[in-house]
């Protein structure tokens, strides 16, 4: 069976490419590479021993979407990553992300309808959610007025998805995760930000490499133990394999509902400076690290309830702050031994 993933040559959806080829999948990925690279399929190659298919193709393009599912006719399914995904940007950037993260996914639909595919694994977030109002949050809270537009563009493509299911015969299954960190074992993937990073861990592993002068943490003076946010990090080979027991979850029509959520994370709450101390703790480096203001769009604290896909998909996180932070440390020093090489 193949797999469509867009978005594939990005972070999690070249993991979940890694884990669906090892699940026997053919994978065939589509990417505009307008924030990832394309010799992120080389090294999926190199880690599994076969490159997937690649087209490079904007899915705000209709008739280019289209063309794709024409020419590869043998798709079983569709996991959807492709999206601009950085909070802060969304909020300086709106039009863009709606645009970008809408337009993507009404034209994704719209070519699954066409030509018959009904399996779909989304890529949704728990910024859905927004600040709620308990904790751990489970699927069942209800989702809040977006932060950001980014998570708008979310909590919006939930619901055209739900709106096409319940009109089509088509399934999907919405995994909302929470903030996935670290890097394959191999160190030959990982997260790879085009600029300067939006993210906490890619920003703490290039100052701890000297490419940052210093780490800014967004405020110290929230509801929190150390007045810094607190996220619930998950491990982004935890997070991939999700992607494929979901897909199976269809193929093998196990899904209860035509439309399914699930939350992914740990369960577990770490605060900004407790993932700074593990980073410290395993790579022995001091960070340098100042407090500046609160940033727009973040949320002060948001971790999981995951019984639902424990129990419902029998998947659960294994691995901890440490070896998350560990990972994403080793994938650094891999990026920065590459570069030193081409110099």
């Amino acid at each position: 069976m193949k797999i469509l993933v867009t978005g594939g040559t990005g972070y999690i959806g070249s993991h979940t490419a890694v884990e669906l080829q090892k699940e026997g999948f053919g994978v065939l990925v589509i990417d505009n590479l307008c924030n990832s690279e394309k010799h992120v399929i080389d090294s999926i190659g190199e880690i599994t021993g076969q490159k997937p298919l690649f087209e490079q193709i904007d899915l705000r393009d209709p008739e280019a979407t289209m063309e794709v599912f024409s020419k590869h006719n043998d798709i079983s399914g569709v996991i959807h990553f492709a999206a601009l995904k950085a909070v802060g940007e969304s909020v300086e950037k709106p039009l863009e992300y709606y645009h970008n993260n809408l337009f993507s996914m009404i034209n994704l639909l719209k070519a699954m309808r066409e030509t018959g595919i009904s399996n779909l694994v989304f890529s949704s977030s728990c910024t859905v959610y927004g600040q709620p109002d308990q904790l751990p949050v489970n699927e069942k809270a209800p989702r809040k007025d977006a932060e950001s537009p980014y998570g708008n563009t979310k909590k919006i493509s939930e619901d055209i998805i739900e709106d096409t299911v319940r009109t089509t015969g088509m399934k999907a299954i919405a995994l909302r995760y929470f903030n996935p960190i670290g890097a394959h074992g191999s160190a030959l993937i990982g997260e790879l930000p085009v600029g300067t990073p939006n993210n906490l861990v890619p920003y703490i592993t290039q100052t701890a490499a000297g490419i940052r002068d210093h780490l800014r943490v967004f405020g110290n003076d929230y509801d929190t133990p150390d007045g810094t946010p607190i996220r619930d990090y998950i491990h982004v080979a935890d997070l991939a394999r999700a992607h494929v027991i979901a897909m199976n979850r269809m193929l093998r029509n196990q899904n209860k509902d035509r439309y399914e959520i699930f939350n992914l994370g740990t369960g577990n709450g770490f605060t900004v400076l407790e993932v700074i101390k593990s980073f410290e703790k395993v790579s022995g480096i001091k960070l340098n690290h100042k407090i500046v203001q609160r940033r727009p769009g973040d949320v002060e604290k948001v971790w999981a309830d995951t019984t639902h896909a424990n129990e419902e998909l029998g998947w659960k996180a294994e691995k901890g702050l440490d070896e998350m932070m560990l990972s994403a440390w080793n994938w650094e020093k891999s990026l920065q031994a590459q570069k030193n090489k081409k110099s």
